[in-house]
């Protein structure tokens, strides 16, 4: 799979972002190795030749394939209706009313899709790390291992922000790879890419990292390990190993003006990647920790002044410029204000807003951490408490349907009929539980929630998980009555 982000350069060439997917890799149970992280330590002594071979033999067994499935579905949608055919269909639909602006709906069957991607082995017990982009919206996963045995995999949960996912086979004594601190990588120092790249199984290749601390704007949470080994389509969630063979973190991206490899090769650190899994398994979605600011690099914004004629002096060209305080978040309460600039967390000197993420993405709501910042060029450090996206420190957990008290079904085809409606579900009864207290009962259709179409009871699940960790977790519902009295709801998820 496939996606490609463009950006403008100083120089405003056009490059793209090219996700690519990775594969599996020869494992023997008797090379399985803990995946408790370990500390990484100097690769290699200053002015001696790296061997690479011990890191390429320890890390090939634990990376697999996963093949993606994503079945036929039908869809509704609209496209320009053809005059001709449609005056011979029903040659009074013009008079009747029934045209609609010169287009129509019409249910099309979408093509099964199938794609390969790889993940990383990090436990005996089967848990595997992946990027989100290589499992989204499939239907089916299974995970091949070395020996050509296959798994069913299920997804424990995934992160659009960071862009990874947690999967589950069920097998015992994989050879699950080591786990070291990318906080202790340096530039220079020598890794591998491991993957399928262009369908080449088992492939490994060698680069140094590049630079550390990297964002691209790809996703919400980014703090990349940049690398110049060659990634290229298939190497998406493989792995980046140090010269013992450690993990150090998940290939995620490259960087290029064609789409192949003749640029930069980005990894998901391992210190973002621990604080993920650990949330995915206890909590099903991540608990992500907020300093409640808008902004961006200092010097990012000095630049965009002088290319306004504006001279800015900030007391400082590092750290991370505040456009925006968002009320009563922790930087509110550490009294931070627009036009300051944050330079350190915990005493961690920090640079730049990639910096920032990577340090309070380890954090969760509940946290204590210490701010320093500069206020008219003044620096002052204050202790606050995080909070998360709803301002508040309480755990979030992705509601079920539940939580609603109620139980569903599609509609039938003679409900879309009589009624005029091409989609919904039904409410067939009715429960104590939130729809009850908002006054919907039984027979009422659900079209829509959230302006998102409802057209079957998975769409109205993941409408519901994905409303009760926003910062505003209320459904607001739209349908209709056997009668065709339209009807409208808002129902909060939290009490």
């Amino acid at each position: 799979m496939k996606k490609i982000v463009n950006y403008i350069l100083p120089a405003f060439s056009l490059m793209a972002l090219a996700f690519s997917v990775a594969a599996f890799n020869e494992a023997k149970a008797s090379n399985a190795q803990t995946a408790q992280p370990v500390e990484n330590t100097e690769s290699a002594t200053p002015g001696q030749r790296v061997d690479l071979t011990y890191a390429a033999e320890k890390a090939l067994p634990s990376v697999v394939h996963i093949k993606y499935v994503q079945n036929s579905k039908i869809k509704t949608v609209e496209v320009e209706s053809d005059p001709f055919s449609d005056f011979f269909s029903d040659p009074f639909g013009g008079f009747f009313g029934r045209g609609n602006g010169g287009r129509q709906k019409r249910q099309v069957q979408t093509p099964r899709r199938t794609a390969t991607g790889s993940g990383v082995i990090i436990s005996k017990d089967g848990y595997i790390v992946t990027n989100n982009h290589v499992v989204e919206g499939a239907d089916e996963l299974t995970v091949t291992l070395n020996d050509n045995s296959e798994y069913s995999a299920r997804i424990i949960g995934n992160d659009k922000t960071t862009d990874l996912a947690l999967l589950k086979i069920d097998g015992n004594n994989l050879p699950a790879i080591s786990i070291a601190s990318s906080d202790n990588i340096r530039i220079g120092e020598w890794v591998l890419a491991v993957g399928n790249p262009l369908g080449l199984n088992n492939t490994v290749t060698a680069g140094i990292v590049s630079a550390k601390a990297r964002s691209l704007g790809a996703n919400g949470v980014e703090s990349f390990i940049q690398t110049d080994a060659a990634i290229n389509q298939g190497n998406s969630g493989g792995a980046l190993v140090n010269a013992r063979g450690q993990l150090i973190g998940i290939n995620a991206m490259l960087y290029s003006q064609t789409g192949s490899y003749s640029g930069y090769g980005f990894a998901i650190p391992t210190t973002i990647m621990n604080k993920v899994v650990d949330d995915l398994k206890k909590y099903g979605t991540v608990q992500r920790a907020m300093i409640g600011i808008q902004g961006g690099d200092v010097k990012k914004y000095v630049d965009s002044q002088k290319e306004q004629g504006k001279e800015v002096d900030l007391g400082t060209m590092e750290g991370i410029y505040v456009s925006k305080v968002v009320d009563g978040g922790a930087a509110a309460d550490a009294g931070i204000e627009d036009g300051d600039v944050i330079v350190a967390v915990d005493g961690h000197k920090v640079t730049n807003m990639a910096e920032l993420q990577e340090i309070i993405a380890r954090k969760r709501p509940g946290d204590k951490v210490s701010l320093t910042y500069l206020h008219e060029k003044k620096k002052h450090t204050e202790t606050v408490i995080l909070k998360n996206e709803q301002g508040n420190t309480n755990v979030m957990k992705h509601a079920d349907l539940d939580v609603l008290g109620a139980n569903f079904r599609e509609i039938t085809d003679a409900q879309k009929k009589q009624l005029s409606i091409n989609v919904g579900i039904e409410v067939i009864k009715v429960n104590s539980g939130k729809m009850k207290d908002a006054g919907i009962s039984r027979g009422f259709i659900i079209q829509k929630v959230n302006d998102e179409q409802i057209k079957t009871i998975d769409d109205m699940q993941n409408v519901v998980k994905e409303a009760s960790t926003s910062n505003e977790p209320v459904l607001y519902i739209q349908g209709i009555y056997p009668t065709g009295k339209k009807a409208y709801f808002a129902i909060p998820l939290q009490d």
